[in-house]
């Protein structure tokens, strides 16, 4: 294969990986105003952006594992025109239901294209420092899309309806499917490696049965009983997909790759590192908005040092890893990440200038981090399950970010109606408690006095969760690089060469 087409297919997989992670947090400019135009509730809020990734993270280890028995290019091509075909859909949504199907189906659409894009850099780069750079670009691109998402959903609601954040997709969708058909090579995939649905239906319902439960206990009215089934539910989903995997004898997640250190350590390091990023920006977005009172555009543009330095130190980081080790760089860009999470904290009601230097620093962080996660699971792993450690990498991106926004957001959510406080004697909704998106509405059809009483209330409370969610992920970024440290001490760095059926 020539230098030339490699690059193009990096170009190619790279560009459907940045649909499918800035549609992770696109949403998070355009929500206050969607939640507005269509109505939604806090609790069909929580599931228009959390849909999408659950339903990524349930699908992926099957789709992962679809792509070693088909070949990585039919997968893909089908993800992206699921993909566009979903796009249109939610771009066109006349209500919070379709716009939840919409997402649904373009996470199936990522989910078909996602393993694809590392399996295909994995197999197309042959050299150890060309593979390593590859990845350090994917890892930019994960971790920087994830946090453009944004400011794109910013710029485009600046002069557009907030459907525009999906329609943009279509035009790029069109021009990765055409390059794709053509230049992307037809790998043989094994024939005998069996496809396990009812194991994907399992882990789905896993997921999304654990995330209900966490989002129905973090209510101003919880019920006990919904959430407790919804646990179990997703308990026990979980429990049969890990008894089923470990007696499979080609299953979609070999658990024993997670008795290499180095493999372990990049999973937990994707996981956290998503989850916080994810979480953090879903909270800091709208505060921007909705305390702050930026418009999109200029919330998004205030994110914009993070993907900025994730986009120059992910690919800094691929080039210095072959010498460093991903295990050093992993706890080193986890501190690195939460030092500047930890200094946004202590410098957010400062100076301009000294909370872009930290969203810098969080960035710089973050893509570090991603880029040795990858390396790490890519590298400990043999060739011929290339398909199951992309899905694995992809489900801790995209799983971490579904818990981000399930567990954070829903810290939000608690102690934002556990702090605020309504005007007394107003008569004003009890939904006021719900969320800070829903106490402005309410207070649009107040008088100026009780309105102006409200939303000082509402902002405050809302000051109090969003310090608790950024506390909240600069300790698990800390303890994570701590753990990291103290699992991989003098472990061997040698990669897995080869497992057989059990």
């Amino acid at each position: 294969m020539s230098p030339h087409n490699r690059w193009l297919i990096l170009a190619i997989v790279s560009s459907a990986l940045l649909l499918i992670v800035v549609d992770m947090t696109v949403l998070y400019t355009a929500l206050p105003r969607l939640t507005h135009d269509l109505g939604a509730s806090a609790s069909e809020k929580l599931w228009i952006v959390n849909a999408y990734a659950l339903v990524v993270a349930g699908l992926l280890p099957g789709l992962g594992t679809l792509g070693d028995r088909l070949g990585h290019k039919r997968p893909f091509i089908a993800g992206l025109a699921v993909f566009g075909l979903a796009s249109l859909i939610a771009a066109y949504a006349p209500n919070p239901s379709i716009l939840i199907a919409g997402r649904v189906l373009l996470a199936v659409g990522a989910a078909l294209m996602m393993p694809a894009t590392l399996s295909i850099i994995r197999l197309t780069f042959t050299d150890e420092r060309e593979r390593a750079l590859a990845i350090g670009i994917w890892a930019a691109i994960a971790s920087g899309g994830a946090a453009i998402g944004p400011v794109l959903g910013g710029f485009l609601l600046e002069y557009f309806w907030w459907g525009s954040v999906f329609l943009i997709n279509v035009p790029i969708v069109a021009v990765a499917l055409l390059l794709g058909m053509v230049v992307l090579p037809d790998s043989k995939g094994n024939k005998e490696h069996p496809w396990d649905p009812l194991g994907s239906v399992q882990i789905m319902v896993g997921l999304v049965g654990l995330a209900y439960a966490i989002k129905e206990m973090s209510k101003r009215e919880p019920s006990a009983q919904a959430g407790l089934i919804a646990a179990v539910i997703g308990a026990v989903a979980l429990a049969f997909f890990v008894r089923r995997q470990r007696r499979s004898a080609h299953p979609m997640i070999d658990f024993r790759l997670f008795r290499n250190a180095a493999f372990s350590s990049g999973v937990a390091a994707a996981l956290v590192t998503s989850g916080a990023l994810v979480g953090v920006e879903l909270v800091l977005s709208q505060r921007l908005q909705l305390v702050a009172g930026y418009s999109p555009l200029e919330a998004g543009i205030f994110i914009l040092p993070i993907p900025l330095a994730a986009f120059v130190s992910g690919p800094l980081t691929g080039m210095m890893l072959p010498r460093l080790g991903p295990e050093m760089v992993l706890r080193t860009g986890l501190i690195t990440a939460a030092a500047g999470l930890g200094a946004f904290l202590a410098v957010h009601e400062a100076g301009v200038l000294g909370q872009i230097v930290s969203l810098i620093v969080l960035g710089l962080g973050v893509g570090a981090t991603m880029t040795a996660a990858s390396s790490a699971i890519m590298s400990n792993a043999p060739p011929q399950h290339a398909g199951m450690a992309a899905s694995i990498e992809e489900v801790s991106f995209e799983l971490g970010g579904a818990i981000g926004i399930a567990v954070l957001g829903s810290v939000m959510s608690a102690v934002y109606t556990a702090f605020v406080v309504l005007p007394e004697g107003a008569g004003i909704s009890e939904i006021a408690r719900d969320s800070l998106d829903e106490a402005l509405i309410l207070a649009e059809k107040l008088s100026p006095d009780v309105a102006e009483s409200l939303v000082a209330l509402a902002k405050t409370a809302f000051e109090k969760a969003f310090v608790a969610v950024v506390v909240l992920a600069t300790g698990l970024l800390v303890t994570t690089g701590a753990g990291i440290w103290w699992f991989t001490r003098g472990k061997s760095r040698q990669p897995v060469q080869s497992y057989r059926g059990h």
